[in-house]
């Protein structure tokens, strides 16, 4: 038996509230039966040719060595080139550290910024990492609970009611996951005035900005004033743009301070970025761009079956959203019933007994901080999706 003492710091994170159903999705798949997975946080298409064969040329002409910590300066250089075509934001190589994938850079941030005791607000429902990350390094996450009915866009008074003299910090992801939720300008523009209001930072997590719908376009807060350019630090990537998610690079633009001690916590950790996926995201950036509205197009018609779909069956209702590719239906309604005698006490319940009598893969909402809902990706064929549709539906007719 391990004698191991663990430190106070990983205990502060919980273990995956999810874990036992991707197992035994698993174990239920390596049965031979016929599970259907919408847990996906990744989407299903394939990394775009001219990407891989950037990737396979690296390799071949021996670009397999370290590099600089923070990135090499041609893939930091089209990060800013990038910012400024697509978001109008102007930044220099020095404002830019590549990192290990957007939940790296998440990391390193709260790492070098953040102190015990420090708050940062985070909306609900949020990505399981945010709050964990937090928590990690000793700061105290601050949650806003939002309503279905607002777009899951927390209120001025919520975000008012939210400040204390310890926050430090305010996180903003949108599009959103898991809800797709979008902020409008006059959302964005709210925030930044009470971050100036009260000397706060601001995180904006802007990963999913090129998988949008209905002709949402995405405004980066960091364009919206001088202070909001100053203290917003922007992270993104290249994996749900460019379906690239296995490849692992990610990117933070910001306060120049910030971002070298970002590199610095880098070059004592990960070293460096792999040194072919960064030529690989070169070329994402820099190549062709027709594979990203292809992708979006099909991401939209899936969104709209799943949402007229879900919205169909008896007692769930399903948000629109207008980016992502998550649904987060709300299932409720179901909750205190029974399915073959087993009561469904909550999202984790009903996810449990969806998996074992649907054979069909979910993410339970209280995973994301919010147990009315279960969160049902759209990064699948439309054909898996009718079918899921369907074994939902058969599943919900049994519940009494």
């Amino acid at each position: 038996m391990s004698k191991a003492k663990l430190n106070a710091r990983i205990n502060r994170i919980e273990p995956s509230m999810t874990i036992g159903i991707s197992a035994k999705a698993k174990e239920l798949c390596a049965a031979g039966l016929d599970v259907l997975s919408f847990s996906a946080g990744e989407p299903d298409f394939d990394t775009p040719d001219n990407i891989k064969i950037a990737a396979i040329k690296a390799t071949v002409d021996g670009f397999t060595k370290y590099t600089a910590a923070g990135g090499i300066n041609e893939l930091r250089d089209a990060v800013v080139e990038k910012q400024k075509r697509r978001n109008g934001l102007d930044y220099k190589r020095e404002n830019v550290c590549i990192s290990v994938g957007a939940k790296h850079a998440l990391f390193n941030i709260a790492a070098v910024m953040l102190e015990e005791g420090d708050e940062i607000i985070i909306p609900a429902p949020y990505w399981v990492t945010y709050e964990a990350i937090a928590k990690y390094v000793g700061a105290k996450p601050v949650i806003i609970e939002t309503k279905e009915e607002n777009g899951f866009i927390p209120t001025p008074e919520d975000w008012e009611k939210a400040i204390t003299p310890n926050t430090k910090m305010i996180l903003l992801n949108n599009p959103s996951n898991p809800t797709g939720a979008t902020y409008e300008k006059e959302d964005l523009e709210f925030i930044a005035k009470l971050a100036e209001k009260h000397d706060l930072w601001i995180i904006s997590d802007e990963i999913y900005e090129d998988i949008v719908f209905d002709g949402y376009d995405p405004i980066s807060i960091a364009r919206l004033s001088d202070y909001a350019y100053e203290r917003t630090l922007v992270v993104n990537g290249i994996s749900k743009t460019y379906s690239m998610t296995g490849w692992r690079i990610g990117y933070t633009c910001g306060d120049k301070d910030v971002i070298a001690a970002m590199i610095k916590l880098q070059s004592q950790s990960t070293s460096n970025p792999t040194s072919i996926a960064q030529m690989a995201a070169l070329e994402a950036l820099r190549g062709p761009q027709d594979s990203v509205e292809k992708m979006r197009v099909k991401f939209e018609e899936r969104r709209n079956f799943i949402v007229e779909a879900l919205n169909n069956i008896d007692g769930i209702t399903c948000f629109k959203p207008k980016g992502a590719f998550y649904v987060f239906p709300n299932i409720s309604a179901f909750f205190g019933r029974e399915y073959e005698g087993e009561k469904i006490t909550g999202s984790m319940k009903f996810a449990e007994l969806l998996l074992e009598h649907a054979l069909i893969a979910v993410v339970p909402g209280i995973a994301f901080g919010d147990d009315r809902f279960m969160r049902f990706s759209f990064a699948t064929s439309l054909d898996n999706l009718k079918e899921g549709v369907k074994r939902l539906e058969e599943f919900v007719k049994k519940i009494k």
